[in-house]
């Protein structure tokens, strides 16, 4: 039997791999996100003359700006819509029309509101735009009128939060979906996409498994890469992957804010468990559910799905067991009891794949409370579902009810597949286990992830945890339970905070059944402009846990106002609320429209300038290094210092994270403490650091 200690090597040399961010263009017949209908029963044909996608990740925060042109063939004006998938945890920031030669920027209304105010636009045939998000996971923008032969520009910008696996965090632009089928989504002109890739941790390496050459890669510094891909013409039918490895995965506590002289602050916290703890593997039960449901035939679902599982099966070790559940209308049994993990049992399990087509209707409930029957009394039960989540929405009510009350050592992880997937359904039936979900791209490498996923399997890392704050004004903290930490899936805590100075942050949790506390300071600044996307983020994630307890309950008429304040303050498109382009400032104060989104959008740009520059600095001194050395050295400027770094949480004493001595603008705020796990070691230890050292210490003490 392969030992702990080999199976653990097998396993993690699988998971050094990949930063990834995902770009693919394909000359596929086209079905795919980005789908442009000439409507509103004008008909007409139009084209997506340019596409061009600008994508900035700062520390984990994605920023994405779209901005395309559309051309109407027609010698007539027509109306544009246009359908995108709504990416995993993104939230749309701005929406943009150019009008007479000039941008202007959307507000934000309740949905009702905004349609009958794009209506009456219509009628006398003047310019509206309107972004929709149309259900959980499409949106709509609709543009009128496009004049005859005319081009018209459009700009989308849309923030989120990058999953994070160990070393591994991934970006999906989503092109591959069904939104609207019979469209075309070729680009008659040029199509690119940019990444610039900004890391506290340094990059090793950065490249593309899905289009290798076609991407121009450049390093400039351990701390920022670029990547490039552009084409002319071809359509748009599948995602984009690039993969960048970094030296060592984050650990401890980082903090970043954002906040305005005289306003609420806001900030993110983010847990993470470091590589001390990756040893921990203990042999568990997997009861494995897969969709074969006549949705899980688009876009090639069920065969990635498939392919998924294998990657799972040959992960598992010969002290697992596990069993394979097929399920439509009804679930289908592979064995109708555990078997072991052995070679033989892991062939059948693939032959009993191979034979499954996708049909029928998807009903989970069944399925899921098959599941429950293989939990025992002595072994964790791991109910792993690969689904789109596209079920009856009359089932929603009750999986969640179900899902509340799961045995007491079963936790349920989802894996949604592709696209066109329930995200919220899937998010919220794994955190109400205490489990996770992850969502695979068609483009991405499954293997990877599902080797990464596999870490998480294992039971996690810290329990119980909560987080108090003192010496500062901290509210409306999302999510308010915080969630189980696993090796490789940090925790992000966001919330608003009042006045400015040093808070101490304390963080409790249970490892092994050991009550462990551990306490920190750190400096929440008067002002802070380096990270406005932080305001947006807050915001989504409470609309999101306002969602969620709803629809607990099945009713979503007692949230739904304050959704509707909460998109119109931060300028969030939601199932209720809209962003409204007009003509002019004009128009907007006829209709009395704050222009709240204006405000803000500047400020954002703001920071995005100032961030532009610092990476401008980091690149300029990269070239000068080319070439021969010119006799006059290169105009002094500052040593350049990268925005808003994590700061380490020290693993025994309370310790304030301080500013280097350097002076530095604004926008290039750090703070930061780093400690050495064991003396002298060059990893950091954050606050978990002494989590890692006592389970450490535990397996020292069985192993004598």
């Amino acid at each position: 039997m392969k030992t702990l200690k080999h199976r653990f090597r097998k396993i993690v040399g699988g998971l050094l791999a990949a930063l990834t961010l995902t770009a693919i263009i394909s000359p596929l017949p086209s079905r795919a996100a980005g789908l442009l209908i000439a409507d509103g029963g004008m008909g007409g044909v139009l084209e997506i003359k340019e596409h061009d996608v600008q994508v900035t990740i700062n520390n984990g925060i994605a920023v994405t700006k779209v901005t395309q042109v559309f051309h109407n063939t027609e010698k007539r004006q027509v109306e544009a819509l246009y359908t995108f998938p709504v990416p995993k945890g993104a939230s749309v920031a701005n929406f943009s029309m150019w009008i007479n030669g000039k941008e202007m920027i959307g507000e934000v209304l309740e949905k009702q509101r905004a349609r009958e105010i794009y209506n009456s636009y219509k009628q006398v045939r003047r310019d509206p735009g309107l972004l929709e998000q149309v259900d959980y996971r499409t949106f709509e923008m609709r543009v009128f009128p496009i004049a005859p032969e005319a081009d018209q520009k459009v700009q989308i910008t849309y923030y989120q939060e990058l999953d994070y696996d160990h070393d591994t965090a991934t970006y999906v632009y989503p092109l591959a979906t069904v939104t609207r089928k019979g469209t075309d989504t070729r680009t008659t002109g040029k199509f690119a996409i940019g990444f610039d890739v900004k890391s506290a941790v340094p990059i090793v390496e950065l490249d593309s498994p899905s289009h290798g050459a076609a991407f121009a890669i450049a390093k400039h510094s351990e701390a920022y890469w670029q990547a490039n891909l552009e084409t002319t013409g071809g359509t748009l039918a599948r995602d984009i992957v690039v993969a960048c490895r970094v030296s060592r995965p984050q650990t401890g506590m980082d903090l970043i804010t954002s906040k305005r002289d005289g306003e609420d602050g806001f900030f993110c916290l983010t847990l993470t468990a470091g590589q001390e703890v990756a040893q921990k593997q203990d042999s568990m039960d997997y009861v494995f559910l897969l969709d074969v449901s006549g949705s899980m035939a688009d876009d090639g679902k069920l065969l990635v799905s498939k392919d998924s599982i294998a990657a799972f099966l040959n992960e598992l070790g010969d002290a697992d067991r596990f069993e394979v559940m097929t399920f439509n209308n009804k679930p289908y049994l592979a064995f109708n009891e555990l078997q072991p993990a052995n070679a033989a049992n892991k062939q059948r399990a693939l032959e009993y794949l191979s034979k499954q087509e996708a049909r029928g209707g998807t009903v989970l409930q069944p399925a899921i409370t098959t599941a429950y029957k293989y939990a025992t009394a002595d072994r964790p039960l791991n109910v792993v579902i690969l689904s789109d989540g596209l079920t009856e929405q009359q089932e929603r009510q009750n999986l969640l009810q179900l899902i509340q009350a799961h045995p007491g050592n079963t936790r349920v992880f989802c894996i949604g597949v592709g696209n066109d997937v329930n995200r919220q359904l899937l998010q919220q039936l794994a955190e109400d286990s205490g489990g996770l979900a992850a969502f695979l791209s068609s483009g991405d490498n499954f293997t990877r992830q599902a080797r990464a996923f596999r870490q998480k399997l294992m039971r996690p890392f810290a329990t119980g945890l909560e987080i108090k704050f003192a010496g500062l004004d901290v509210t409306d903290v999302e999510p308010a339970v915080v969630p189980n930490l696993y090796f490789g899936s940090p925790v992000r805590i966001y919330g608003r905070y009042h006045g400015s100075g040093k808070a101490e942050v304390t963080l409790r949790g249970s490892v092994l059944g050991r009550e462990v506390k551990q306490t920190a300071q750190f400096e929440f600044p008067k002002t802070d402009a380096a990270n406005p996307e932080i305001n947006r983020l807050w915001a989504t994630h409470r609309i999101d846990s306002l969602l969620k307890g709803a629809d607990r309950k099945g009713d979503r008429a007692q949230v739904a106002p304050e959704i509707v304040r909460l998109g119109e303050d931060f300028s969030i498109v939601t199932e209720y609320t809209s962003f409204l382009v007009l003509e002019n400032d004009a128009e907007y104060q006829r209709w009395k429209i704050s222009r709240k989104n204006l405000e803000r959008t500047g400020q954002d740009r703001d920071a995005q300038a100032k961030r532009r520059e610092q990476l401008d600095l980091i690149r300029n001194k990269a070239l000068s290094e080319l070439g021969p050395q010119a006799a006059t050295p290169v105009a002094n400027k500052a040593p350049m210092q990268l925005a808003s770094a994590p700061q380490v949480f020290n693993q025994s004493a309370p310790t304030t994270a301080t500013p280097t001595s350097q002076p530095r603008p604004q926008a290039e705020r750090k703070q930061s403490v780093d400690f050495g796990l064991g003396g002298g070691g060059s990893s950091p230890v954050g606050p978990l650091g002494l989590l890692g050292t006592l389970w450490l210490a535990r397996r020292k003490k069985k192993a004598s």
